[in-house]
C-alpha cells in the first residue's frame, strides 16, 4: 500500500536525536522506515533549525550537525516562500512558527503532520499525529 508523504516536524527529529524517552523509540522506528523507504517525508528549514538547536543545546553542535546530516539523505527539506510566510501572518493559528509549518506542509500538498505537539496544529485540511499513531494506522491498513 502508498501512503501519502509526510511532514515531520522537528520535535520528533528532536527525540530521535537526544533519545528523550518514552518518545525515542517511535521516533526511531518512524525514521527507520523513512530511512528504508517505507515513508517519504518532507520538513522545513525551520524545523531543521529548531532540531540543531535544540540538539546543539542538549548534546553538542558536533553531534547534531551530524545527525542532520544523515536525517538531510533520508527526508527532503521544503522550502518556505513568501506565500507560506504570507499565509501563516494572516491565520488565526496561534504560534507563528507553527502556522509556517503548517502552510508549507498543506501548500506542498501533504496531507499529515507528523508531530509529537498534536496540540500545536489544527486538523482542518491536513491530519495530525504522532509517530505512534501513524506507526499503528501503517500496521492495520
Amino acid at each position: 500500500m502508498t501512503f501519502a508523504p509526510l511532514f515531520v516536524d522537528a520535535d520528533v527529529m528532536i527525540d530521535l536525536f537526544t533519545k528523550r524517552n518514552p518518545f525515542h523509540t517511535p521516533a526511531e522506528e518512524f525514521f527507520n522506515q523513512v530511512e528504508q523507504k517505507q515513508i517519504r517525508s518532507f520538513t522545513s528549514p525551520i524545523a531543521i533549525a529548531n532540531a540543531h538547536y535544540i540538539v546543539r543545546k542538549t548534546l553538542s553542535d558536533s553531534v547534531a550537525r551530524q545527525a542532520l546530516q544523515k536525517l538531510s539523505l533520508i527526508i527532503k527539506v521544503l522550502p518556505v516562500t513568501q506565500k507560506e510566510i504570507d499565509l501563516a501572518l494572516q491565520s488565526s493559528l496561534p504560534d507563528f512558527e507553527d502556522a509556517i509549518q503548517y502552510f508549507t506542509a498543506r501548500e506542498n500538498g501533504l496531507r499529515c503532520i507528523v508531530t509529537r505537539n498534536t496540540r500545536d496544529y489544527p486538523a482542518r485540511d491536513l491530519s495530525v499525529c504522532t509517530p505512534e499513531e501513524w506507526l499503528a494506522q501503517r500496521k492495520f491498513s
